[in-house]
C-alpha cells in the first residue's frame, strides 16, 4: 500500500489486490474521494492519471474546485 500527496494537494492511495490495484484519490479541500481499480500491469503512472482524471470529472460535475485536464494529468 502506498499513500502519497499529489503536488495539487490530492491524496492518492494504491493498494495491490492480486492482479489488480485499487486506487483512491481524495481532494481534501472538498472532501471528495473517487476509487477505481485497474490491472497491476498498467503501471502506477497510468493508474495515477486515470484516478486524477476521474476526480477532476467528479469535481466538475459536483461544482467542486474546477480543474482543467492539463492541470491534473501529468
Amino acid at each position: 500500500m502506498v499513500d502519497e500527496a499529489d503536488p495539487d494537494g490530492v491524496i492518492l492511495e494504491f493498494v495491490r489486490l492480486g492482479a489488480l490495484v485499487r486506487v483512491s484519490a481524495m481532494d481534501p479541500a472538498s472532501l471528495t474521494e473517487v476509487v477505481l481499480q485497474g490491472p497491476a500491469a498498467a503501471g502506477e503512472a497510468a493508474l495515477r492519471r486515470a484516478a486524477l482524471r476521474k476526480l477532476a470529472y467528479v469535481l466538475a460535475r459536483r461544482g467542486g474546485r474546477p480543474r482543467r485536464a492539463r492541470e491534473v494529468v501529468r
